[in-house]
C-alpha cells in the first residue's frame, strides 16, 4: 500500500517533464524581456544642429559615443543644416523634434514659429573672431573703420556682431562695412583675392589660416558681448505637449554630456577632430578656447535675454522688442 502510493506512471512523468519544459521555457523567456526591455523602452528624437562642422555642437556627438543619452533611455537621431533659418523650417515641418540654434535665432518664436527654447547652453560668443590677411596692413580693430569685412547674411549673428563691434568702436553702425558672403569657402576666397580687408570666422577656421600662414586673428567677439547666448536648445510645441518628459531627459543628458567634456579633454578632442575635420593641434586649441563658454545647467540670464531682446530690432528680424518671457521656457531643467 505504502509503495503504490507513491508510485508515478509514464503519463504522470510526462505531463510532469512538459510541466518542467514550460515553466524553464517561460523563465527564459522572462530573462530575455527583461535583458531586451532598456533597448526596446529607448525613445527616439530626432535633434538638430544648425551647422554640421561647429565646435559648438559637439556635446550631442560626445553623449552619442559615450553611451550617455543611451544611458538615460535615449536614441538620438542626429542631423546638421546650412544655418538657423533652414532649421527652423525643419522645426516647423516637424522633420525634427530638437533643434541646437542661436540665441537671435529665439526671433523665429515671436514670428509664430512652433517651438520654445528650454536651455541656453553657451554663452558669450567665443565662437567667432575677426579674421584678417597675414600680409595685409590690418594690424589692430581701430584699423578696421571704413573696411570691407564678410559674414554669412544680412541679419545674422555675424552681421549683428560687426555693427556692434563697429557702434563700440564710436563709428556708428555702419563704420565697418559688413559684407554678406555666404559661406565659409567663399569668404576664404575673397579674402585671399583681396576683395575684403577681413572676416567673421568661426575659431577652427581662423587657427587654420594661421597654421597655414594665410590669416591672423585680431578680435575675438567673446571681448565685445559679455552678457550673451550665443547657443539655446529648441523644442517644438508638439514634442513639449506630447512628450514632456523626453524634454527634461534629452537636457538631464545633454549637460551631462558637457559635464562628460569638461573632465575628458582627449575623449572630446578626438570627437571633435572628426566633427570641425580638423587636426589634433587645431582641435584641441579650439576645446582650450570654447569650452568656457558652455553652461553647467541651461539657465537663462537675464543681462543676455535683454541683449538678446535689442539684437532683434537691431537685426530688423522683428519690428518691435519682443516680450522675451514667451520665447523661453526653464521648465524642463532640473
Amino acid at each position: 500500500m505504502h509503495a503504490n502510493r507513491h508510485h508515478i506512471g509514464p503519463k504522470a512523468m510526462k505531463a510532469m517533464s512538459r510541466g518542467r519544459f514550460a515553466l524553464l521555457a517561460g523563465a527564459a523567456l522572462a530573462a530575455l524581456l527583461l535583458v531586451a526591455s532598456p533597448a526596446s523602452a529607448a525613445e527616439t528624437l530626432r535633434v538638430g544642429r544648425a551647422v554640421p562642422q561647429a565646435f559648438s555642437f559637439v556635446p550631442i556627438d560626445v553623449g552619442i559615443k559615450y553611451g550617455i543619452f543611451k544611458k538615460h533611455g535615449l536614441e538620438i537621431e542626429s542631423s546638421a543644416f546650412a544655418g538657423d533659418a533652414k532649421m527652423q523650417q525643419a522645426l516647423a515641418a516637424d522633420s525634427i523634434d530638437i533643434a541646437l540654434g542661436s540665441g537671435p535665432a529665439m526671433a523665429f518664436i515671436a514670428k509664430g514659429a512652433p517651438i520654445k527654447a528650454v536651455a541656453a547652453f553657451a554663452d558669450r560668443p567665443l565662437l567667432l573672431v575677426v579674421a584678417v590677411r597675414s600680409d595685409g596692413s590690418i594690424k589692430t580693430v581701430a584699423d578696421l573703420k571704413g573696411k570691407r569685412v564678410s559674414v554669412s547674411t544680412v541679419g545674422s549673428l555675424t552681421y549683428w556682431l560687426v555693427n556692434e563691434l563697429s557702434r563700440q568702436q564710436g563709428w556708428g553702425p555702419s563704420g565697418i562695412i559688413a559684407t554678406p558672403l555666404g559661406g565659409m569657402k567663399g569668404q576664404i576666397a575673397a579674402l585671399k583675392r583681396k576683395d575684403i580687408d577681413g572676416m567673421v570666422t568661426e575659431l577652427s577656421t581662423a587657427f587654420t589660416l594661421e597654421k597655414r600662414g594665410e590669416g591672423k586673428i585680431i578680435y575675438r567677439f567673446g571681448d565685445l558681448v559679455k552678457d550673451f547666448h550665443i547657443h539655446v536648445v529648441f523644442a517644438t510645441n508638439k514634442l513639449i505637449a506630447s512628450r514632456p518628459d523626453a524634454v527634461r531627459t534629452f537636457l538631464k543628458a545633454f549637460f551631462e554630456s558637457i559635464g562628460y567634456m569638461r573632465a575628458h579633454k582627449t575623449d572630446t578632442v578626438q570627437v571633435a577632430m572628426g566633427v570641425m575635420e580638423a587636426d589634433e593641434d587645431i582641435a584641441g586649441r579650439v576645446y582650450d578656447a570654447l569650452m568656457p563658454m558652455f553652461q553647467a545647467n541651461g539657465k537663462f540670464d537675464p543681462k543676455a535675454l535683454a541683449v538678446l531682446k535689442r539684437s532683434y530690432v537691431e537685426l530688423k528680424l522683428l519690428d518691435a522688442a519682443p516680450d522675451m518671457s514667451k520665447l523661453y521656457t526653464e521648465a524642463y531643467l532640473k
